[in-house]
């Protein structure tokens, strides 16, 4: 017997959207967390540039630390979402 497909319900053959929320609000908590955590360097960043100009070394060591940060944010959404993928088909 092959198992039941994630996020149908068996019962109905209709969406089982509490499970597609169980699994969603995960991901969006990681998104939430370091999208605000690299948009606050990126907005700092920027305010620093438009005070101060172009030559601005904050503004500039802000707008790379928030794009470091979005892109190791990115990169553990994907893994998480990778990893918890192969766990749901196992089950």
């Amino acid at each position: 017997m092959s198992p039941s497909p994630p996020f149908v319900d068996v019962e109905t053959g209709t969406f089982d959207f509490e499970q597609i929320w169980r699994e969603a609000y995960p991901i969006l908590g990681l998104v939430l967390l370091f999208g605000i955590l690299g948009l606050l360097p990126l907005y700092l960043g920027a305010s620093f540039t438009v005070s101060y100009g172009l030559e601005s070394l904050i503004g500039t060591a802000l707008t790379w630390l928030g794009q470091l940060i979005l892109a190791v944010g990115s990169g553990i959404v994907f893994r998480y979402v990778i990893v918890r993928a192969i766990q749901l088909s196992d089950v």
